[in-house]
């Protein structure tokens, strides 16, 4: 007896029914041919999971070749939600035999059907999209997280859709409406602040970019790159009640500070505690702590002096030099990377080393008692502590002259009587000229042991004056010293005028007053420090510079002289300075035998050149720089974005503008200089602007 196989039942067209899933099979005729993407299944599942299956799957039967049902059904309408449902099997969240709620379609064509439900349909306006999900986080409670697993996405598209969801109504209309793109949308989402988002709008010219939206949002922050955020740290900001601006769409390196005062006291707050512990620590008379280093202070600045080391710190210097070595010399020709040990026993022996080291310089106890610190927020947000400024009211004072007993003083070999009256004991002519001592002294005046007479005096050293120019410019090596420790002596000591015999007068102008800000550039303090580390080399009495200066070796007296000169460099270009018109090409050719690359000191940026010139002057920069078509992307553009925008395509170019710019250095050119060249007389302020235009930064060769 045969057994006849049982025909599946098929379902009529139209019901609803629950299929197994592993019942469910791919529709070869389904529209969709490009696969779903992985994100639109992970979103389809955590959908599933949290919500079920909100529409039925549409199916029609399978049939085999001879047009049986085989008891699977082929997927028409659904095919992401059915994938869904495979991943959530595959992750053991459900049973491959879970059943679907599907409706049984054999009228329709499935072709048509499946391609009836991609293009009919209309998307949700990503306007709605961002407002409703910042009504299910007001509403039930539900953060990013909890929506993020609720619709399959990340945490972060939430929070980006929450954020887009909280700008201003009145702007979402507009993107509604069409008038505002989505990257415009969500640069207005950098802040929550309704009223400043439609102000910004308001104002906002035909020119839209996004990065102007949020400059003009952001213009009364503070970013978190600033100096004084990075002093203060966003958790302390945070705590002090202040508000630290996100934006969620593009790398905002941290953020923006809202509340610039705030930002402002406590940074200040910082730099006074700071400040405290360095008084506290060292002694100091008084100290001073400042966001913006006290330009124009007008102090007299001292500095360390050498010291002996104890014999103590001395042992311990020598302990630790001899390991170093010993270390040294035994992995000298290791190949391998050292081991931890090793690596960390050298730098405890370097930072012991480096410990003892800064213990042989040291300030003179009574100029701490005199003296007091600036503590300023440096351009990297680290505290900058500067020591050693004395006040004018707490100077020493200085040594009182030789006095006589009738009054007299003798002031540079001069007396000088009470009323302040020259005292001459000379005799003079009738032209009022002293009379020279020819004659024959009294010869009771010579028993009684009277001095030279000062005439005299005047007359014999004029002879040794005069002898010692001569000496002196057959000697150029000592001529060297001589100069050299005539400038350190006006350089770096208090009234160090008259401790020396040449009659050379260095100045130096105050930079500051021409430029904003110069004395914070790095520049300025390359400067500063080599100033310091020649300043705590000097003899603390310049009574003992010349031996301190005729000691040095050749190289060192060289380097000497070029600092103590450099401090007297000024080429500031002044509008009533005509005169200086031969100064100023000396200047420049200054600047061309010393290769000065201004690229490495200065860039074109808006506050420092693009913001003070005029639009043509910027465009031509542009031009300059990258050509005609750079130029033109800006050329329509209104001057503060033009400025901006300027800045952006400068950077890194190298470009100067004609008065920065360098002359190329012989050495450059293969074609050198004739000797006769360098006589020739300095050109007039007319040709020297004619040329101007040919020099070019050393840097760009």
């Amino acid at each position: 007896m045969t057994t006849k196989t049982q025909t599946p039942t098929v379902p009529e067209h139209g019901e609803t029914v629950f299929i197994p899933l592993n019942k469910l099979k791919k529709h070869p005729q389904n529209a969709r041919k490009t696969p779903h993407s992985e994100a639109s299944i992970e979103a389809k599942a955590a959908s599933i999971a949290a919500k079920g299956i909100l529409q039925n799957l549409v199916v029609e039967p399978e049939l085999d070749a001879e047009g049986e049902p085989t008891g699977c059904y082929l997927v028409s309408v659904g095919k992401g939600r059915r994938l869904a449902q495979l991943l959530r099997a595959k992750r053991k969240e459900i049973k491959r035999t879970e059943p679907i709620r599907c409706v049984i379609d054999t009228a329709n064509d499935p072709a048509e059907i499946s391609l009836d439900e991609n293009v009919t349909r209309e998307d949700l306006h990503p306007a709605d999209q961002f407002e409703r999900f910042r009504e299910l986080a007001e509403t039930r409670g539900w953060g990013a997280e909890e929506i993020a697993a609720r619709f399959g996405v990340t945490a972060h598209v939430v929070k980006q859709r929450l954020r887009l969801g909280a700008v201003s109504p009145k702007l979402m209309q507009v993107y509604r409406d069409g008038h505002l793109t989505l990257d415009q949308l969500m640069a207005f989402a950098i802040t929550e602040d309704h009223a400043r988002q439609e102000q910004v709008y308001e104002h906002l010219s035909y020119n839209r970019e996004p990065w102007i939206i949020r400059r003009d949002l952001t213009a009364s922050n503070v970013a978190a790159t600033d100096r004084r955020a990075i002093l203060v740290g966003a958790e302390a900001y945070s705590e002090a009640g202040g508000t630290i601006i996100r934006d969620l769409f593009t790398e905002d390196r941290g953020g923006f500070y809202e509340d610039a005062a705030l930002l402002d006291r406590l940074a200040l707050d910082k730099l006074e505690g700071i400040a405290a512990q360095v008084q506290e620590a060292e002694g100091w008379k008084w100290v001073s702590p400042h966001i913006d280093w006290p330009h124009a202070h007008g102090l007299r600045r001292s500095y360390p002096q050498p010291v002996e080391l104890s014999e103590e710190d001395e042992t311990a210097y020598d302990a630790a030099q001899g390991e170093l070595e010993r270390l040294s010399a035994e992995w000298e020709d290791a190949d391998v990377d050292l081991p931890p040990e090793v690596d960390q026993r050298f730098a405890e022996l370097e930072a012991e080393i480096e410990r003892i080291n800064g213990l042989r310089h040291a300030y003179d106890p009574d100029e701490i008692g005199r003296g007091g610190v600036f503590v300023v927020l440096n351009h990297d947000g680290e505290a900058r502590i500067e020591r050693g400024f004395i006040r004018p009211e707490d100077e020493a004072p200085e040594p009182e002259e030789d006095e006589s007993p009738d009054g007299e003083t003798v002031i540079d070999g001069v007396r000088v009587n009470g009323d302040g009256e020259i005292m001459d004991g000379g005799e003079h002519d009738g032209d009022g000229h002293p009379v020279s001592d020819h004659e024959p002294e009294d010869e009771d005046a010579e028993e009684d042991g009277k001095p030279l007479s000062d005439s005299l005096i005047r007359d014999l050293t004029a002879h040794r004056t005069l002898a010692l120019r001569l000496a002196l410019g057959e000697q150029p090596d000592m001529a060297l010293i001589a100069v050299t420790h005539a400038l350190a002596a006006q350089t770096f000591y208090r009234g160090g005028g008259d401790a020396h015999c040449l009659e050379i007068r260095p100045t130096s102008s105050y930079l500051a007053s021409h430029a904003d800000g110069i004395e914070d550039t790095a520049a300025a303090k390359a400067l500063e420090e080599r100033h310091a580390g020649w300043a705590v080399d000097m003899p603390r009495d310049v009574a003992d510079l010349w031996g301190f200066v005729a000691g040095l070796d050749h190289a060192s007296v060289m380097a000497l002289f070029a600092h103590c000169a450099s401090l007297t460099v000024n080429a500031v270009r002044q509008p009533w300075e005509a005169h200086k018109r031969h100064a100023l090409a000396t200047a420049d050719k200054l600047a061309t035998a010393v290769a000065l690359d201004m690229t490495a000191h200065w860039t074109p940026t808006v506050r420092a050149y693009l913001g003070r010139v005029t639009k043509a002057q910027i465009l031509a920069a542009v031009r300059d720089a990258l050509g005609d078509e750079a130029a033109d992307q800006i050329a329509d553009r209104k001057k503060p974005e033009m400025a901006e925008a300027a800045e952006q395509l400068l950077a890194g170019t190298g470009w100067l503008p004609p008065v920065l710019r360098t002359e190329r250095p012989a050495w450059l050119t293969d074609e050198q200089p004739k000797a006769s060249a360098l006589a020739e007389d300095m050109p007039d302020t007319e040709s020297a602007e004619a040329t101007e235009d040919e020099a070019f930064p050393v840097a760009a060769e």
